[in-house]
């Protein structure tokens, strides 16, 4: 998702936006007037989320009989996890045992032993918490284990990479392998140098209290950085590190100037220093699409990346064209990155260069073939270079009613269903998924049919896309809407294939769905786009409060693609770009190339992770919908196209 402040800004200067959150989000009820219990049930999740024990004690008493009590239970507890008692705690397991709400619960019980270091008990429920998706008890696992003498330094790295996701556990588990030794003074660095990466000074003042740098220091690095890089490099291994931080802060604002300033005390670093000022830039040159970033990535040589560094040293030499490099920084990546379908395939690519290897090619081939069977954007693109188009896989076994009945009976589904219904889709997607554990292909078809017969089309999307070799592509690519969609796209001359696509990934065909910042309904429209486009195409009956009925918002949706489409000179890659992060990006991003490159790589090196994926995942979708409506095989090669360097174009759209 990009920043609020960007969105705000654009707001403010009168400028449309489109805004993307799959998850609609719960309106707060009025605290001081329920109108049955279900604003009651509100009122008590919010007292529970902000730790009020008295207001959720008091709620909860007006709920003897709620439809979902194991909730009442847990919004009662939760505030008071720090001083209840193990037995009352251990009863609320026993009571709801194999329900999300006591995995949630356990979650919760589980952060708080970490956090009193009562390792006995964490051990012993630490293996029952089911879902194992919280990094921070990831972490007090390998402090339990620390603390038992054993060593967990390389688990303890390879786990350590996303400093947001740290929290209490992550940074007292830095602090003691430090203590103890594990951890190195390299180790430590690494660490601060991430979280100021990815731009958490907070982490990083945390993290570096296990250093000899003082606040005072690391103070100036991060809120005074250009200062702390004109008094230059002091003497000794802290001062060099507080220099790199405040440059690699310097180099946001401005890769060059911090690269004039690198050159200037090269000559008082190690060479390991100076690769790590390099690699630095580098990545914020990368974020840039500035020329200079290669040869900033060729002086980063032997530096320690962050795997987003990996990542954008390969898609710097993409842009470039220069496979070597492709192929060298994949082979660099650690293990579990190189795995990822993104890396296969580009290594495939990369190997398919050298014409004259019998050996690349043959190896190039085993990559393709390795993720080809993926629906994803990747497998297709491996699917082509096999040789083959992307077609619609054979249906399965129509499904029994026998099969679905289950699915109406389940106590989970039923609570989700209960959820959806109060626009409450955290708590709902959380009891569907969970019910989703252990079922077999045929089970996740029929629980995304019993989806189907509910209207919750983006729970029937996601568990279809569960199955392996039982794949329905109706549940997978649905087209409710039909009628006014076709109507509205082939007056546009718009391929409604494209629409559908990007219909899937913006709403998930949640009608209703409202992101944080605004964005409405199944195209997810700004409700400064919404007008403008309205004024734009005499829509003189327009007011804000239709924008979500589905005839409004297609309409508008469709008419504003179509303006984007205009600008962006046909290219689906372009507009869709633009559609997620404003036509005027897609245009800075198009004038930034050196010379044509086709539409995958533009793709891949699109700066805004969000926007990057939106647009795989729109055209990717796209294809199959073209295959599903069309009958035919279908290229996603050919729907990406080649992106072609031009100037900022003018234009009256926002």
């Amino acid at each position: 998702m990009f920043p609020k402040k960007w969105i705000a800004s654009l707001l403010v200067a009168g400028i449309p936006a489109l805004m993307v959150l799959p998850q609609a989000q719960a309106q707060k009820p009025d605290a001081s007037f329920f109108a049955n219990d279900d604003d009651v049930f509100m009122a008590l999740r919010d007292a529970a989320r902000r730790d009020d024990a008295d207001k959720t004690a008091e709620l909860a008493g007006r709920l003897p009989d709620y439809a979902i009590p194991s909730y009442i239970d847990y919004y009662r507890l939760k505030p008071r996890i720090k001083t209840a008692s193990e037995d009352e705690i251990r009863q609320f397991l026993t009571r709801y045992a194999g329900s999300a709400i006591a995995d949630r619960l356990r979650n919760d019980w589980l952060l708080e032993l970490g956090r009193q270091r009562d390792w006995a008990g964490f051990d012993e429920q630490y293996p029952l918490f089911a879902l194992n998706d919280d990094t921070q008890l990831k972490c007090y696992a390998l402090m339990s284990k620390a603390v038992q003498g054993r060593t967990v330094d390389a688990d303890a790295r390879a786990l350590l990479v996303a400093p947001k996701d740290y929290g209490d556990g992550c940074i007292a588990l830095i602090t003691l392998l430090t203590q103890n030794g594990q951890f190195k003074a390299d180790d430590v660095w690494a660490q601060v140098r991430l979280a100021v990466e990815i731009n958490a000074p907070g982490v990083a003042r945390r993290i570096a209290a296990n250093t000899d740098a003082t606040d005072r220091q690391l103070s100036q690095a991060l809120d005074f950085s250009a200062i702390t890089v004109a008094r230059g490099l002091g003497a000794g291994r802290t001062a060099h590190e507080i220099y790199l931080l405040a440059l690699g802060r310097v180099a946001r604002n401005s890769p060059p100037q911090a690269a004039d300033a690198l050159s200037s005390v090269a000559d008082r670093l190690t060479a390991q220093e100076q690769a790590q000022g390099w690699a630095q830039i580098a990545l914020q040159a990368s974020y840039n699409l500035a020329p200079e970033a290669r040869d900033y990535w060729r002086r980063a040589q032997g530096a320690t990346l962050s795997l987003h560094g990996y990542q954008w040293r390969v898609r710097n030499a993409l842009r470039a064209g220069d496979w070597k490099l492709v192929q060298g920084g994949i082979d660099a990546m650690p293990e579990g990155l190189r795995q990822d379908p993104a890396w296969v395939y580009w290594h495939g690519r990369a190997l398919q260069q050298d014409r004259t290897s019998a050996a690349s090619q043959e190896l190039a081939q085993q990559q393709f073939t390795s993720i080809a069977d993926q629906t994803n954007f990747y497998g297709q693109l491996a699917l082509e270079e096999l040789g083959q188009q992307i077609t619609v896989p054979n249906a399965p076994l129509p499904l029994t009613a026998d099969e679905i009945a289950p699915m109406a009976t389940n106590t989970g589904f039923q609570r989700a269903l209960k959820f959806f219904a109060m626009n409450l889709r955290f708590e709902g997607t959380r009891e569907w998924n969970w019910e989703l554990r252990g079922m077999s292909e045929r089970e996740h078809l029929a629980a995304a049919e019993f989806a189907r017969q509910n209207n919750v089309l983006d729970r029937m999307v996601s568990t279809s896309e569960r199955t392996k070799t039982e794949v329905d592509f109706s549940q997978r690519f649905p087209t409710p809407h039909r009628d006014i969609m076709q109507e509205m796209t082939q007056k546009l001359g718009l391929d409604m294939a494209w629409v559908y696509g990007l219909i899937r990934q913006e709403s998930r065909f949640i009608n209703n769905a409202r992101s944080q910042v605004g964005a409405s309904g199944l195209m997810q429209i700004m409700p400064a786009t919404a007008s403008y486009v309205a004024k734009k195409i005499g829509f003189g009956d327009y007011s804000r409060d239709r924008v979500n009925e589905i005839n409004t918002n297609i309409l508008l949706g469709t008419n504003y693609l179509s303006m984007v489409l205009d600008d962006l000179d046909g290219s689906q890659a372009l507009a869709t770009a633009a559609y997620n992060a404003g036509p005027g990006r897609s245009r800075a991003w198009r004038a930034s190339l050196s010379g044509p490159v086709e539409g995958a790589i533009f793709a891949e090196t699109i700066p805004f992770a969000e926007t990057r994926g939106y647009v795989k995942n729109v055209l990717s979708n796209a294809t199959y919908y073209a295959a599903l409506f069309e009958h035919q095989p279908q290229s996603l090669k050919a729907r990406l196209g080649t992106v072609t360097p031009k100037g900022f174009v003018a234009s009256e759209l926002p």
